[in-house]
C-alpha cells in the first residue's frame, strides 16, 4: 500500500465462516504471529469488524457501527500500522487514510514486554476526547468529567478490540490485545493534545504459516 495515498478498501464480505460459538470457543490471545501480509480482503473485512459502519442511521442520526459507544461519539480512532507506514481507518469512507510514511511497528510494542514482533498488523487505539465534549448524542455530565471520560473510552476501546478477537477466530488469524509506547506514538501520530494512545492489538496469521 502506498501510504503517501488515500487507499480504498475492498467492500466487506459480510458471510460468517464460523457460528459465533465456534468464534468463542476459539477466542484466544495468541502472541507469536507469522510476518505474512494481511491480504487487502482480509484487512477490509477485519477493520469493519472492528469498528466499520453497519447502518447508515444510527443513534442520534449518525451512522451506527459494529462497536457501541457513549452517546454514538465514535471517539476512538483506528490507526493501522503496517511496515509500509501507518494509516486512519475512515469508517464511513471504508478507507484508509495516510498518517506516516515510516515502520513503527516497534512502538507499538512497549519497551518492557521485550518481544520481537513481526506481526504484519498492529491497530493502534487512540481516543479523540473532543468527541466526547462535542457529542451530537445524549449531552450528559459525565462526558466532560475526566474521570468518567476514562470509564467510556476504555470501554468502547475494549469493545472494539473484542470484536477484532472474534474475527480473528472466525477466519483463521490471531491477535494480541496489549499495551504500547504511548509517548513514543504520540510524538510520531503528532498527536493534538486531546488525542492519547490507550493501547494496541497485534492480528496476523498463526506463526508458521507462511504461505
Amino acid at each position: 500500500m502506498n501510504p503517501a495515498t488515500a487507499v480504498q478498501l475492498p467492500e466487506p464480505h459480510l458471510g460468517r465462516e464460523r457460528s459465533l460459538q465456534e468464534c468463542l470457543s476459539r477466542r484466544s490471545t495468541v502472541r507469536e504471529m507469522s510476518a505474512r501480509p494481511l491480504p487487502a480482503a482480509v484487512l477490509s473485512n477485519l477493520l469493519w469488524a472492528a469498528c466499520g459502519v453497519n447502518r447508515t442511521q444510527g443513534p442520534f442520526g449518525g451512522p451506527g457501527i459494529t462497536a457501541a459507544s457513549a452517546s454514538n461519539c465514535q471517539e476512538i480512532a483506528v490507526y493501522v500500522a503496517m511496515k509500509d507506514g501507518v494509516f486512519l481507518f475512515d469508517a464511513v469512507g471504508h478507507r484508509l487514510l495516510p498518517a506516516i510514511n515510516a515502520d513503527v511497528r516497534a512502538l507499538a510494542i512497549s519497551p518492557g514486554q521485550r518481544v520481537t514482533m513481526v506481526a504484519p498488523v498492529h491497530l493502534l487505539y487512540v481516543v479523540d476526547l473532543h468527541r466526547l465534549t462535542h457529542t451530537t448524542g445524549f449531552e450528559e455530565p459525565g462526558l466532560h468529567d475526566p474521570e468518567v471520560q476514562k470509564s467510556y473510552y476504555y470501554v468502547d476501546t475494549g469493545m472494539i478490540a473484542a470484536n477484532v478477537y472474534l474475527f480473528a477466530a472466525s477466519c483463521g488469524l490471531v491477535a494480541w490485545f496489549h499495551n504500547c509506547d504511548r509517548e513514543g506514538l504520540a510524538r510520531a501520530l503528532k498527536l493534538r493534545p486531546e488525542e492519547r494512545v490507550l493501547f494496541a492489538q497485534s492480528v496476523g496469521y498463526p506463526q508458521g504459516s507462511e504461505a
